[in-house]
């Protein structure tokens, strides 16, 4: 019952969340500086194309009615239409989610096979060679931007050793798996370089822990310690952190997305940015932000099962 009571208290809790999401998404395009139909339409727009779009937009309304428009339409399922697809914003999203949507999940796998067993080497080799290696790799690989390493896999791994394609996704599921190994695996160094610093520090601090002291006393392998009771303590944190960065995960899909040119949302949204398809950046803005504020609703939740106490 408290579980239930922590999860409708978080639901609650991210209503206003939403509303100001909202509020931001239809405030876009009335903030930008200038006449945004005319920014749209570029400097060669005759004064009927500015009309026209202008009243379809519903800009030539008051702004109390133009945001009742955008949450009316909101509610119905429609982002409003494309002026370079010339098509439905929701009708992209719908095309395009999945790619991206399937780039994170990958990346989240990459990094997990890539975390636990770094991090639990470095930790049970602490001070050693090894763990300063491994502890030097995450440190640049922090401070690298995404968009370089994703570069420099690009030229390596694809171009010079063509050991994965350069371009494309893929038709079925291995296809897919083989097309978009390096940009998941961009995605997946960044997150590993947080993540396994944080693991190694937990798997330290726990494997010193009296619970730990008492399940080798009573004779269990030293697998079986590392396993039961010291790797599963030390990964509630970094689940969480786990969590907390599969939000900016969707956020730099957008840059990884356009440096391996993959037709996923945030490569539209930087086609959008590019081609001034305002109401593609204002649909995309709050498909994005719902997306990450599901993922940390299901970090909070997953959270209050690794952690009863979150539920006190």
């Amino acid at each position: 019952m408290d579980r239930i009571a922590h999860v409708v208290g978080r639901l609650l809790q991210m209503i206003p969340i939403v509303i100001g999401l909202t509020i931001l998404t239809f405030l876009i395009i009335r903030l930008i500086p200038g006449d945004p139909v005319l920014i749209m339409l570029g400097m060669k727009a005759t004064p009927e194309s500015i009309e026209e779009l202008t009243r379809r937009l519903g800009l030539d309304q008051p702004m109390s009615v133009q945001f009742w428009m955008f949450l009316s339409n909101l509610l119905r399922g429609d982002l409003g239409d494309s002026l370079v697809y010339k098509m439905p914003v929701i009708e992209l999203v719908k095309h395009r989610l999945p790619l991206t949507l399937f780039l994170v999940g990958y990346s989240v796998v990459l990094s997990a096979v890539l975390t636990v067993p770094l991090s639990l080497v470095a930790a049970l080799k602490k001070n050693t060679i090894v763990d300063q290696i491994i502890r030097g790799i995450s440190t640049i690989l922090l401070a690298a931007p995404a968009f370089w390493v994703g570069i420099v896999l690009l030229m390596v791994l694809g171009v010079k050793l063509r050991l994965f394609p350069i371009g494309g996704v893929g038709e079925n599921l291995p296809g897919q798996l083989h097309h978009l190994f390096l940009p998941a695996l961009t995605l997946a160094l960044s997150l590993t370089a947080i993540l396994c610093r944080n693991l190694r520090e937990g798997i330290i601090d726990i494997l010193t822990a009296d619970h730990v002291d008492f399940a080798r006393a009573k004779g269990l392998r030293e697998r079986s310690v590392l396993i039961n009771h010291v790797l599963r303590n030390a990964m509630v944190s970094t689940v969480i952190l786990l969590g907390l960065n599969i939000g900016w995960m969707v956020g730099g899909s957008v840059v990884i997305e356009s440096v391996f040119a993959l037709p996923g949302i945030g490569w539209t949204m930087m086609q959008a940015i590019f081609g001034r398809d305002y109401p593609v950046v204002q649909g995309l803005t709050l498909v994005f932000g719902i997306l990450v504020i599901l993922v940390y609703l299901l970090t909070d939740i997953v959270y209050s099962f690794l952690d009863p106490r979150a539920t006190l």
